[in-house]
């Protein structure tokens, strides 16, 4: 297919109304014009009757909403600086050991380095992303201050939420717990965790102080859950609990969730519906060869399931592009997906899941929605996921941020 005809394309500023015609809008079964005015989608019809939008041609392609990256770190980003060979050892402390001693030596969190991360993000159809953030007495809350500053740099582009996340341990690193309040006071929208038994040994007292922390400023919690088999089933079983007890119900996640890939499936299969009745979502990143969320399992259980990328060039690995239909097509991947009904699951994971993941108010192709939206030359959800072409048109808040893979 030809690129999108650059005459019909506006930049920053222009008309307050867009008529995308010709395309074909995902969950729709024919063409369809979508009417975009004052940055919200307004109509979505086989034929819209406007005379005052540009109208931009977009015949044969797919129209998706905007992408969203439920799981990232931009504050350890080395995006778009020197090429940084990786240097921890393959365990899980030697990463974090790794990327703790060396950060001040690379000057990390960089602002240039995350607001470049978020340039490719954006181009490559990004609209929302979820970072989590390094809190601990060495780095303070720089790390946070840092990433704001890259959103304010990319604010009408892409939106960014802060988790602010104990890395180094919460119980067992004294100050951390005082400055992740600080944090919370200081607006960041979610708090984090880390394994509550391998990490700090009392899951217990951790998830006690994270949820009480969570209840008192509102925020909600997101947790990195790398322990594996029975401990970390149990684990999971423990975050279940704390969310209905403090009626944090749609505002908690756990992220990786190995444990559930490594259980029998009867014990599998009650997790899942504990999940559910809690309304905890899960956040796969499909990394390397760690176990994925079962997602079929989860969503046939009523589990809300997301997914990120993690880590983007950083201290703990080399790996990472910034584009969530690549992500998807990993997950889809490693799913061993294969049908196309199956391999269009990975791309809910990068579009509806995450924005429930992120408790977005409005989201998606329906009336009244942020007009969040990308275009590219595929037919199919599951062509655009395995194919992975350029984004020809992202649109956020009915701006054009991006034409053929480049921002605008």
């Amino acid at each position: 297919m030809e690129a999108v005809d650059e005459q019909h394309i506006r930049e920053s500023h222009g008309p307050s109304a867009l008529l995308l015609r010709g395309g074909y809008p995902w969950g729709y079964d024919v063409a369809a014009e979508i009417l975009v005015r004052d940055g919200k989608i307004t109509q979505i019809e086989p034929a819209v009757d406007v005379t005052d939008a540009e109208v931009i041609d977009v015949a044969g392609r797919l129209v998706l909403p905007g992408l969203v990256d439920a799981h990232c770190h931009l504050d350890k980003t080395l995006y778009g600086g020197p090429w940084v060979p990786h240097s921890a050892g393959d365990a899980l402390a030697d990463r974090i050991a790794n990327d703790r001693t060396r950060r001040g030596e690379l000057g990390i969190p960089n602002v240039d380095y995350v607001t470049a991360l978020l340039e490719r993000m954006a181009a490559a159809g990004t609209s929302y992303v979820r970072t989590h953030t390094d809190v601990d007495p060495d780095v303070g809350l720089r790390g946070i201050e840092t990433v704001r500053t890259a959103a304010e740099h990319m604010s009408g582009r892409i939106t960014v939420e802060q988790v602010a996340f104990p890395q180094h341990g919460l119980l067992t690193n004294p100050g951390t717990a005082e400055l992740l309040e600080e944090a919370l006071k200081n607006g960041v929208e979610t708090i984090g965790g880390l394994d509550p038994a391998s990490s700090d040994g009392d899951p217990v007292r951790n998830l006690d102080t994270t949820f009480s922390l969570a209840e008192r400023y509102g925020a909600g919690v997101d947790i990195h859950l790398h322990d594996g088999g029975t401990l970390g089933a149990w684990e999971i079983e423990l975050i279940a609990d704390h969310t209905q007890v403090t009626g944090l119900r749609g505002r908690v996640a756990i992220s990786h969730a190995y444990a559930l890939g490594q259980i029998d499936e009867a014990y599998q299969a009650r997790l899942l519906a504990q999940l559910a009745e809690a309304g905890v979502t899960l956040v796969t990143a499909a990394a390397y060869s760690f176990p994925v969320i079962p997602i079929k399992k989860a969503l046939a259980a009523g589990v809300n399931v997301a997914c990120g990328h993690d880590g983007i060039r950083d201290l703990w690995g080399p790996y990472g592009s910034g584009d969530m239909l690549e992500r998807a097509m990993f997950v889809a991947y490693r799913s061993t997906f294969r049908r196309d009904d199956d391999i269009e699951l990975a791309l809910d994971a990068a579009t509806y899941g995450g924005s429930r993941a992120l408790g977005l108010k409005s989201y998606g192709l329906t009336i009244g929605a942020p007009a969040d939206l990308v275009v590219v030359s595929a037919r199919t959800p599951a062509e655009a996921v395995v194919a992975r072409p350029m984004r020809e048109l992202v649109l956020k808040a009915g701006r054009i941020v991006a034409r053929n893979g480049r921002l605008i």
